[in-house]
This record gives structure tokens, C-alpha cells and sequence, in this order.
């Protein structure tokens, strides 16, 4: 058995793909300890043939894509899980770029914390034309789902959980735990999330441990077009909408509404400040997130 797969999911983003794959390719582990599966989930666009290019010009890497044609980012998360072999998983996106030495801190990881079914690493978020003045810690969270917690391996701590373009995961804990809710994740260009996060509450339920570890550094690419009121708004209210739906099947509805109101205090006074300090479109893109969010929280 292989020590890791690595696994991509990919629609329509031929050319992000490409990029992605070249940081794959420049990775310092061993490359008969690892593989490359990518899953193709109906995409309309040259991603099949830039593909083939790609592996054709590096023969000496395991890489191989598959279709899916259930649509929806889970079904292909899970066929790429039943396609590959390795004994860890790594899943990233197609809209990043991971650092040499991200595959070697996975099995390094796992190899010597013996008691870790799952992990994660930083995400450092990438804005090819400029972070906009708006964007603050928590908005960025929504939108590139940055995280750094420090330099050392640690477990998470409460509240946290790996990032859904930088997770990995044994593959015993699969068989355990389960693959990711088909009902969930993103479908084409629907903004529905939500499947890492019900993948790491059977964790929690389960008192399994997952673990930071600082080498495995992913770099989220956000284009312009993430940073449009459009797209923003479409991507809190479906925020709102994963929380809700997470919340009806662990019949917790009410208590997760009730705490939003609590966030909206958080919200409010955090806006204050901005305004205070003369941050004005940072106060409006806070309470525009927190509006949103809620109005798919508390849809039908």
C-alpha cells in the first residue's frame, strides 16, 4: 500500500488544475510513496485534455484522474477516497497550491502520533489582484477560510477544525467514521457547503483526535471574482443554509438559531469599533456577512 494519496476534485478549472498540479509535482516526498488521484466531475471545459498533457509531460509521477458523474463535491470527494490506495489521504482543491514539503508533514504526521485519525495545516490566503480594504479577520474567514495556528503540531483546539482544502485523514478512519454526506458540499456552482464540517462533528462525537501541523502549508487563490457583493452575499447566505441543515439532522435547530443572535451581538459591537476607527466598508461587510448568514439560517 502506498503511505498517501493525494486527492483532487475538479470542475470547470482547467487552468486553475494546471497550477495546482505543478506545486503537486514539486513535492520533496519520495515518489513511490505517494499518488495522485484526480476526480473530474463533469466538467464541460479542456480539463480531461490539459490533464493528459500534464501527466504526459511527467511520466515519472503516480497521477491518474477519474470521472464522477454524480455532481456535487462530496460524490467526488468519496470516489476519489474508493479510487485510491494510500493508507493516508490528503484532500485539497483545485484553486491552491501546496508547499514542497505538504505531503512528507502529512506522513510524518500520522507516523508519529499514532493516536491522530485526522489533521490539517495552515492556509494562507493569495489575492492575485490585491486584498481589498473591506476585508477583515472574519470575513476573510468566509471567503478563504484562512488559518494559522502556530508552529507547532498540536491537536485543535475546540472550535477549530481543519480546512476543507487542506485536510487529511488515515484511512481507517474512513472505514470508521464514514465517507462525506452526499446531502452536502458544494454542487456545480452552488455555494452549499458543509460536508467537512459534519465529517469532523462524527469525529468530535466520537472523541477521535485530529491534529495541526505546521509543514503542510496550502495557499488559498481568491480571483476577483470572490470579492464581488454577489458572490459574497450568495456565499453567507448558503454559510446559513449548510448550518441549518447540519442542525436539523443532529435536531439542534433552535439552539443554533439562538446562538446567532449571540453572534449578532458579536457583530454589532465589532462594527461599532470599525466605525469608530473610521473602517467603514470593514463595519458594512460585517454586518452584511452576519445579515446573510442568518437569512439562510432561519430559511425554510
Amino acid at each position: 500500500m502506498l503511505r498517501l494519496s493525494l486527492l483532487i476534485a475538479t470542475y470547470n478549472r482547467s487552468s486553475w488544475l494546471v497550477r495546482t498540479l505543478q506545486s503537486v509535482i514539486e513535492q520533496d516526498a519520495p515518489l513511490d510513496e505517494w499518488e495522485c488521484v484526480v476526480v473530474n466531475n463533469n466538467s464541460t471545459d479542456d480539463t480531461a485534455e490539459r490533464f493528459a498533457e500534464f501527466a504526459a509531460q511527467h511520466p515519472e509521477f503516480n497521477m491518474r484522474m477519474v470521472t464522477e458523474l454524480n455532481q456535487g463535491l462530496s460524490y467526488a470527494r468519496n470516489r476519489g477516497i474508493r479510487e485510491s490506495s494510500g493508507e493516508y489521504i490528503a484532500i485539497i482543491d483545485d484553486d491552491e497550491r501546496i508547499a514542497p514539503g505538504f505531503i512528507s508533514a502529512y506522513i510524518s504526521l500520522f507516523d508519529s502520533t499514532p493516536d491522530a485519525v485526522a489533521a490539517g495545516g495552515p492556509i494562507i490566503a493569495e489575492y492575485p489582484h490585491g486584498r481589498p480594504v473591506w476585508m477583515s479577520y472574519f470575513t476573510e474567514r468566509a471567503i478563504a477560510n484562512q488559518m494559522h495556528l502556530g508552529n507547532k503540531v498540536k491537536e485543535y483546539p475546540e472550535g477549530y477544525i481543519p480546512g476543507g482544502g487542506n485536510m487529511a485523514l488515515r484511512r481507517s478512519a474512513i472505514r470508521r467514521y464514514g465517507v462525506f454526506d452526499i446531502s452536502l458540499g458544494r454542487v456545480g456552482n452552488s455555494l452549499v457547503g458543509g460536508e467537512e464540517s459534519d465529517l469532523f462533528e462524527r469525529l468530535r462525537i466520537a472523541q477521535a483526535k485530529y491534529y495541526y501541523t505546521p509543514d503542510a502549508v496550502m495557499y488559498h487563490i481568491i480571483p476577483q471574482e470572490k470579492l464581488t457583493v454577489d458572490y459574497f452575499t450568495r456565499l453567507c447566505y448558503n454559510v446559513g443554509v449548510s448550518q441549518l441543515r447540519r442542525a436539523k439532522f443532529y435536531h439542534r435547530v433552535g439552539v443554533t438559531r439562538l446562538k446567532e443572535c449571540g453572534k449578532w451581538l458579536a457583530a454589532i459591537l465589532l462594527a461599532l469599533w470599525c466605525v469608530i476607527t473610521l473602517q467603514w466598508s470593514k463595519a458594512n461587510y460585517l454586518l452584511m456577512m452576519r445579515y446573510h448568514i442568518t437569512r439562510g439560517l432561519f430559511s425554510k
